[in-house]
């Protein structure tokens, strides 16, 4: 079909994924939808298409600009889209105990359920 790429060679070629096998991978697997609908390997993209992935449990939004079939250098890639993700909040940094340092105390583990946002520690845990 004219002005079509497949779905997986598309997200290759942008970079999204560093191989196509693994933009394949991402589509069998359903992380992969095109305009709300999970997506096959080979399901036909056009120009205005929004593709979510789903990477490291998160949604990236995209909308195709430019349909590409080979891959491109890293400034021409990002053209071929635009990029409609929300920003993520910042995590919050967790407290990091020394490997083999141990069992840890009372005190200790009552900071760690602070940190975590557990509130106050209670003798029916």
């Amino acid at each position: 079909m004219a002005g079509t790429v497949r779905v997986d060679s598309w997200l290759w070629a942008v970079r999204v994924y560093k191989t196509r096998s693994a933009a394949t991978t991402a589509c069998r697997a359903g992380h992969i939808r095109v305009n709300g609908d999970k997506a096959k390997a080979a399901q036909a993209v056009r120009v205005g298409d929004e593709l979510r992935i789903r990477i490291a449990g998160f949604d990236r939004i995209l909308i195709v600009r430019q349909l590409l079939v080979k891959r491109v250098g890293a400034p021409l890639a990002a053209l071929a889209y635009e990029d409609r993700t929300p920003e993520r909040e910042p995590q919050a940094a967790l407290a990091v105990r020394d490997r083999g340092a141990g069992r840890p105390t009372k005190r200790e583990r009552r900071d760690i359920d602070r940190l975590r946002g557990r509130g106050e520690h209670t003798d029916d845990d």
